[in-house]
């Protein structure tokens, strides 16, 4: 362990801590980039509990969640033969260093490929690009180049599709001998395209809205916002220096300007918004040092006004009306992220102060505003916005993340419940504890994520889930007490997470195929490879394939987006006398699943439980979910329209579905929620959108998203929490409610002039910023001084020493992790 905890703290403290709010996640969005060399390719598919409290093997904690159903490792006889008919290569004639793939559409098998060659020669630039399209999964390709006059297509631009089945494609090249650009765009999956050119020169990638493929937005390099609501026949200029913008509901558009010309003076931008693509735009709010986007949540980081502090404010009216998120400021060297967000609720990780490279990660409730905190010491570097949080899209409720512990090591964690609970990850029944750990009585799986990654380890691919492939996993990592710097093994769960099983040593390139009912994977080496991997039985059992008798150099494993597809393309490159070229070998698998899988394929499968017959198991967020799931032992093919069958069924409440509420907290093991000693005989200030509201609570508020019906109900009463109103970008001056005015006026006037004249000045401020100002502020200003809203015993950790130093900025330094 002694090697990690120096590649840890060496990287901490080597780097400086970046100011970014509302960091951008990794993922590939259906693309892939290929490049000649194997070591730079990684493949991106994009109640708080102390760790050491739990042991990995307490069955309290991990349970099977499965019934065995082993598959016969020797059921798939002469597979052989009938992949080596339905294997195609393909070889690219050119030079290019790089590929960049793109799916056109779903289920319709069009590939485009993009391959780019740039040689810099003085002050002058030779390149060449050379556009490919197949329309059979990849098993054959056709040079389409001059479809794009073989104009050179910009690399970092690469290939935009249209969003759904829309069929639009969108490639940016520059004009030869002049400075400007064009773009090529085709309305047919690219069997065609069309040149225009450009009134301004792009400075990244056009996006479209997502609920109109012929609408499209774009920043040029003069940072002037242009859109196009004829796909790109015609543009018009919105705005000028616009620094960030964003896609929002409908024809919503976000974006943030600066006044002063310059996007370095972050936390005096604007952000502003049109409803009618441009025709009018108005101000939402000021002061911004940065904002994102996440299910029906508007953010926005924003500077107090007292220093160099900012706060985080939400909007769920796109902006009509904002409220004062309660989460612990931040400072220049310190950030927010947005980890997850849905229509329900926000995962939001805070920076801790100072160089530490972790925070903490806190859950909202439904109106976004009042946060829990769910998990200290959350590992998030702090220069590349690198974080292992994943969302397992194959269960609800399912998240991975890592921790910093105490001593340096980087440790797995998971929560079954939504960010309720976090424990280790079980170690799989077929492994042993890492010869580095000091406690092999606390083995657990550890999974490598995005920090490996930027630690230059050695793991090719990002973990592994889709929506289809009901509870599978596909993941790299080790076994001991902390995460290991050594090769990491692969490993598979296949109920979200509970268990897991080490299916192939050493790294691999790894797919999903079929909703799961077939897995690939081949190995990532720096020597020549001819083998594929595959298993039908969710990693229990693994058949080889040799797919070439002429080895290749292997630069990437690409397959449709989806999972539901049967073909997978092996991408590398052979040595030629005086060249390298590219090289695509395509396996279809189909015909080695000649059967469709019928009812007697498939098993009943409880989420979340040990035991389908317990009526009292399986309960997660309010309610059961029961589906059909392919069985190990069947060889059969699922199909493209294969749809997961989820029958859900509520729960009756307890207090496990409640979370809660401000001012309230749980003691150790106790599902009640009781009152903060320190706030007994204290008046709770609410402030909501600048209106009166009488809020219900008696210390419970249902987790977002939970759906049980009956049962344990928390007695409730009324209080009203909106007679003081209390903003902490101000101060803590009292905000009457008009009616109080109204009948304390007379008695004010009778006592002292002077002091209903200051009165009613305050009055005036305080109503105009605080309550009917650009942020309306949602506030319990009697807790301000206290970190531990949500019942955390300690407040938040602020005794690290901050550097004085900060970040740039940088293009993308105020996104989020939502897209």
């Amino acid at each position: 362990m002694g090697i990690l905890t120096y590649c840890v703290l060496l990287f901490i403290f080597q780097h400086l801590t970046s100011a970014y709010d509302f960091r951008e996640g990794l993922d590939n969005n259906g693309r892939y980039e290929f490049v000649k060399d194997p070591s730079l390719n990684i493949e991106k598919r994009s109640a708080y509990v102390e760790l050491d409290q739990f042991d990995s093997e307490s069955p309290d904690h991990i349970r099977s969640r499965r019934s065995a159903d082993q598959g016969d490792c020797k059921s798939l006889q002469g597979f052989d033969t009938k992949l080596t008919n339905n294997t195609h290569t393909f070889s690219f004639n050119d030079l290019s260093g790089s590929v960049s793939l793109a799916w056109v559409g779903d289920s319709t098998g069009v590939i485009l490929a993009l391959t780019t060659f740039q040689v810099p020669f003085f002050m002058l630039r030779f390149a060449q690009s050379k556009l490919y399209r197949s329309e059979n999964y990849g098993k054959s390709f056709q040079d389409v180049t001059n479809l794009i006059n073989n104009t050179f297509i910009r690399t970092e631009f690469g290939i935009a599709i249209g969003p759904e089945n829309s069929g639009k494609v969108i490639l940016t090249g520059d004009v030869s001998g002049s400075l400007g650009s064009r773009i090529f765009i085709s309305k047919d999956f690219g069997n065609s395209f069309e040149h225009q050119d450009l009134p301004f020169n792009p400075l990244m990638q056009i996006t479209y809205n997502p609920r109109d493929a012929n609408v499209l937005l774009v920043i040029s390099n003069t940072n002037e916002l242009w859109l196009s609501e004829d796909f790109g026949e015609n543009w018009r200029k919105i705005h000028d220096m616009v620094c960030l913008f964003k896609w929002g509901m409908d024809r919503n558009i976000f974006f943030t300007t600066s006044l002063n010309g310059s996007c370095n003076d972050r936390g005096m931008l604007d952000l502003k918004g049109t409803t009618d693509y441009g025709k009018t735009i108005k101000t939402v709010a000021t002061k911004i040092f940065s904002f994102g986007l996440g299910g029906k949540f508007l953010f926005a980081s924003v500077m107090t006004g007292t220093g160099t502090l900012r706060v985080i404010h939400v909007s769920t009216n796109q902006g009509e009306e904002w409220n004062m998120a309660q989460l612990p400021p931040v400072g220049h060297e310190e950030f927010y992220s947005i980890l997850a967000a849905n229509e329900d609720m926000v995962f939001m990780h805070v920076d801790e102060p100072g160089d530490t490279g972790y925070g903490s990660i806190y859950v909202s409730d439904d109106r976004g505003t009042v946060y829990s905190k769910s998990l200290e010491r959350h590992l998030y570097t702090t220069t590349g916005g690198d974080t292992d949080f994943t969302n397992v899209t194959s269960l609800r409720g399912v998240f991975i993340t890592s921790i910093l512990a105490e001593d340096g090591s980087v440790q797995s964690v998971v929560s079954f419940d939504q960010g309720g609970e976090w424990v280790p990850l079980q170690k799989p029944a077929n492994t042993k504890c890492d010869s580095t750990a000091k406690d092999p009585d606390k083995c657990s799986l550890h999974i490598h994520a995005a920090y490996s990654t930027a630690m230059k380890l050695n793991v090719p691919m990002l973990p592994l889930s889709e929506p289809n492939a009901v509870g599978l996993i596909m993941a790299h990592g080790s076994v001991g007490d902390a995460i290991s710097v050594m090769k990491p093994d692969v490993f598979v769960s296949d109920d979200g997470g509970y268990t897991w099983l080490q299916a192939l040593e050493g790294p691999h390139h790894y797919a999903i195929l079929d909703s799961g009912g077939l897995l690939v994977a081949v190995e990532h080496s720096a020597q020549l490879i001819k083998d594929i991997k595959f298993s039908t039985d969710e990693g229990q059992c693994w058949h080889v394939h040799q797919f070439t008798s002429d080895p290749i150099h292997f630069a990437g494993l690409a397959s449709e987006p989806g999972a539901r597809s049967m073909n997978v393309s092996v991408w590398g490159y052979r040595d030629s006398l005086l060249s390298q070229y590219w090289v695509s070998v395509t396996v279809d698998f189909r015909e080695l699943l000649t059967r469709t899988c019928e009812d007697q394929d498939y098993v009943q499968w409880l989420a979340h439980s040990d035991d389908i017959s317990d009526p009292n198991d399986g309960c997660m967020l309010g309610y059961k979910e029961k589906l059909l799931r392919l069985r190990k032992a069947s060889v059969c093919w699922n199909g493209r329209d294969y749809e997961v069958n989820k029958q859900p069924t509520p729960c009756p409440c307890t207090l496990d579905d409640f979370l809660c509420d401000f001012g309230y907290f749980r003691k150790e093991n106790s599902s009640e929620c009781v009152e903060q000693p320190d706030l007994k005989g204290h008046i709770l200030e609410f402030c909501l959108q600048g209106k009166e509201e009488l809020l219900q609570t008696r210390g419970y508020r249902k987790i977002p998203g939970d759906k049980c019906e009956g049962g344990t109900q928390p007695e409730r009463k009324e209080i009203n929490l909106s007679k003081r109103c209390v903003s902490d970008l101000l101060g803590t001056q009292e905000l009457p409610m008009d009616g109080d005015l109204s009948s304390s006026a007379p008695i004010v006037v009778t006592v002292l002039i002077i002091v209903l004249l200051a009165i009613v000045a305050g009055v005036l401020i305080v109503k105009k910023y605080v309550c009917g100002g650009r942020f309306l502020v949602h506030s319990y200003s009697v807790l301000q001084q206290h970190a531990e809203a949500q019942g955390v015993d300690e407040p938040l950790d602020s005794n690290h020493t901050q550097t004085s130093n900060v970040a740039d900025f940088h293009d993308d330094s105020d996104e989020d992790l939502l897209e």
